[in-house]
């Protein structure tokens, strides 16, 4: 009798074992599937439409220039463009009091003739704007949100909305002559206007080879790294995440996804695209190896595809990419490709 109650106790033990451990994984995976829906996409640009331009973070101390070439730039493709109220405003280090940035970004939110909000700059300033901000009318005239750096924190916030948004150039980024850029505003213009761009990237030795598939999200590191236990920070589970930076110490980049490898930000992520790393800062004490083999290093312990070279982020070459919206990542050793479906 004892022989044979242990004998159902070990056999309900092991099923109860297997029970949890499929049934963990069966709900993981689901979990996963879920995270992977494209998010609600805004309708593209038409001839006629309206680009508002705003300024949520830092100041546009004698940009006036790059504005107006903005406003010419949307007028040439047909496009209608109005500048906010305050986007030449000064407060110290940012374009008008935090009140004033976000009345400006408001009103372009709840303007149901505007189709896109194109941000002037970035910097920093941005986030002390979230808060304060209302999404009941965007939600019911959806638009697209445009910008890159510090625009990361609206970039979230949008993706956590349920919305896609379009990681690209912004106006200071223009140059007097728009050759110099011309893939940039090329690949600008064709994603507003509904043709997104799919990219071969350089290859890399330090590619990690694979295929993955999800939505597409990320930006600037230091900004992803400053929403880490916010409501804006993004459950990366089961996407392609990107990421740029510039004017870091390679010690700082590993400082930060070690943080963020702690938070488990990385622990179901399906893939890695790394954009530009521009002006990196040299330490009195060097680092060691390229910012590439720190990436590498840092995320050892998992398994999904990294690819490298991705011509996005703080350089002339700022390719558009439309976050939220489900890639497929390849990525070998001669190349990478990234594709949206």
């Amino acid at each position: 009798m004892y022989i044979y109650n242990m004998s159902k106790i070990r056999y309900f033990l092991l099923l109860s074992c297997v029970l949890f451990f499929f049934g963990n994984s069966i709900a993981q995976e689901t979990f996963i599937q879920q995270n992977q829906t494209a998010l609600i996409q805004p309708p593209y640009l038409k001839a006629g439409d309206t680009v508002a331009i705003v300024a949520p973070s830092g100041i546009l101390k004698n940009r006036t220039g790059e504005v107006r070439q903005a406003v010419a730039l949307l007028k040439s493709w047909g496009l209608n463009a109005i500048v906010g109220k305050h986007v030449f405003s000064k407060a110290d280090h940012f374009a008008g009091t935090d009140a004033e940035r976000c009345e400006d970004f408001q009103n372009a939110l709840d303007d149901p003739t505007v189709s896109a909000i194109w941000c002037a700059r970035g910097g920093y300033g941005t986030v002390r704007i979230l808060d304060k901000l209302d999404y009941t009318k965007f939600k019911a005239h959806p638009k697209w949100i445009i910008g890159y750096s510090d625009i990361t924190a609206l970039h979230n916030q949008i993706h956590n909305e349920g919305y896609q948004s379009i990681h690209a150039l912004m106006c200071v980024s223009l140059t007097k002559d728009l050759e110099d850029i011309k893939g940039t505003v090329e690949t600008f213009k064709s994603t507003i206007f509904g043709n997104p761009e799919n990219y071969t990237l350089e290859g890399s030795e330090y590619n990690r080879v694979g295929v993955a598939t999800g939505p597409l999200v990320g930006g600037n590191l230091t900004v992803l790294h400053t929403m880490l236990g916010s409501k804006e920070s993004i459950d990366t589970s089961g996407k392609i995440l990107f990421i740029e930076e510039i004017g870091e110490y390679k010690y700082h980049i590993d400082r930060m996804l070690q943080s963020m490898k702690r938070a488990g930000y990385f622990d179901n992520l399906s893939g890695l695209v790394v954009g530009d790393m521009s002006k990196m800062r040299k330490n009195t004490t060097l680092w060691g190896t390229s910012v590439e083999q720190l990436v590498l290093d840092a995320l050892a312990a998992y398994d999904f595809p990294i690819a490298f070279n991705m011509p996005a982020g703080h350089e002339k070459d700022n390719r558009a990419m439309i976050l939220g919206k489900i890639v497929e990542l390849k990525v070998a050793k001669d190349k990478s490709s990234l594709i949206f479906k």
